[in-house]
């Protein structure tokens, strides 16, 4: 798997997160041009137990339909039991090195919000990381505060190569900064998920980015 390719336009999303089915976004955003998606269930009203299973995996059975990378949120347990493509984790979950392990031959994507932290996943062997926020997002409301498009530009200036996406407030009128910085790619949320028309949503953001 390339994993740069794959991040160039990377949805994350969970039922909380649409205001449509959450498989039909899904569907028309890879028909749209999404290469790579992030089962993320969080927040208030979000699904728990057999709900949220059954969720992961119908909106799984998608990506599957269309050979795009289906990564799990945090959730460790539940990304191991139905075979996921991977796990992202943050900086306040599981240890690095202990997911690794959990993963091996699995991709392992981070959060990291500064250089320090970006170097400690790589010296762990993460496959990617994820940095941001890159502008303000009311999407995840225990965000840190926004680092912008000039940290992803250090992280090259200090020549780390990881496979690098961007998160955080990005839509059609800022997503050409983020890769311009040097990100591989972009990871929005309700910049499609949100949308009323997920397919366009999707072509229009990755038309932006060059």
């Amino acid at each position: 798997m390339n994993i740069k390719e794959k991040l160039q336009l990377y949805l994350v999303m969970g039922s909380t997160n649409c205001e449509q089915d959450p498989v039909h976004v899904l569907q028309q955003a890879i028909l749209g041009g999404v290469s790579m998606f992030q089962f993320r269930e969080k927040g208030t009203d979000s699904l728990q137990g057999e709900e949220k299973i059954r969720l992961a995996r119908q909106l799984q059975a998608v990506c599957r339909e269309y050979q795009v990378p289906f990564i799990v949120n945090d959730d460790v347990d539940l990304a191991l039991f139905i075979e996921a493509d991977g796990i992202h984790i943050g900086q306040e979950d599981e240890a690095i090195e202990t997911v690794k392990d959990k993963f091996a031959h699995k991709v392992v994507g981070v959060s990291c919000h500064n250089l320090d932290e970006a170097k400690i996943a790589i010296r762990h062997g993460v496959d990617y990381i994820g940095v941001g926020p890159m502008y303000p997002t009311l999407t995840k409301l225990d965000t840190r505060n926004v680092v912008g498009p000039s940290l992803i530009k250090s992280l090259r200036e200090a020549d780390l190569t990881i496979p690098t996406v961007g998160i955080g407030g990005i839509d059609q009128s800022n997503a050409r900064a983020v890769v311009k910085a040097g990100s591989n790619g972009i990871a929005v949320i309700s910049a499609i998920s949100k949308a009323d028309d997920p397919k366009l949503a999707a072509e229009l953001l990755k038309t932006s980015l060059y």
